[in-house]
């Protein structure tokens, strides 16, 4: 890549992430702007915007509640570094053993210092034993593998397959990966807001 052609990409990618431009403002790697309908439109962006479309509205925890997502598991810390965040869990969505990108089971915040709630992203979980009661093949969502969790798992939950898309905060170690290391748990007090 020219170097004039890396320094418009990175910034199309900085202010993409700082929310000045959608997504979609992204080019390929040739620093070519993508049109909407292109075949050339990166499935990682679709992916991210259904996600914003389908929880937009859940950036009031309230309004998420009144869909029938609740906290659980408290706040979710990870292993070594990062965490994953508050689960609100709608259980009537975890329990159909269907997936739908546009009606994730889970919506994820991270508690901040002022004690609010930000919405940082969706997670999509479907047991092992529901989905393999009519497919053959593991799971996947807009191309995207999701990850197999065995039991017995931290959570004491069967089974299950999960895909965290982290659409409203950016993890330095991927979209889709499980642990987001620029989360934290330590604002968490304990209690669901």
């Amino acid at each position: 890549m020219k170097l004039r052609s890396f320094a418009i990409y990175f910034g199309y990618t900085t202010l993409a992430l700082a929310g000045a431009l959608p997504l979609q403002a992204l080019g390929d790697h040739h620093g070519q702007s993508q049109k909407n309908g292109s075949s050339q439109k990166k499935p990682v962006a679709e992916f991210v915007k259904v996600v914003r479309e389908a929880t937009r509205p859940f950036k009031d925890v309230t309004l998420a509640e009144a869909a029938g997502y609740h906290l659980a598991f408290g706040c979710v810390s990870g292993p070594d570094v990062g965490a994953m965040g508050l689960h609100y869990v709608n259980m009537s969505l975890v329990g159909d053993g269907m997936l739908d990108p546009a009606l994730p089971e889970i919506v994820i915040y991270e508690q901040l210092p002022n004690g609010h709630l930000k919405l940082i992203g969706a997670d999509y979980l479907v047991f092992y034993d529901d989905w393999h009661a009519t497919n053959e093949a593991a799971p996947e969502l807009m191309g995207q593998l999701m990850h197999l969790f065995p039991s017995p798992n931290r959570f004491g939950l069967p089974a299950f397959y999960t895909l965290h898309v982290w659409a409203w905060k950016d993890n330095p170690l991927g979209t889709f990966v499980n642990w987001h290391s620029r989360v934290s748990c330590d604002s968490f007090d304990g209690q669901p807001h």
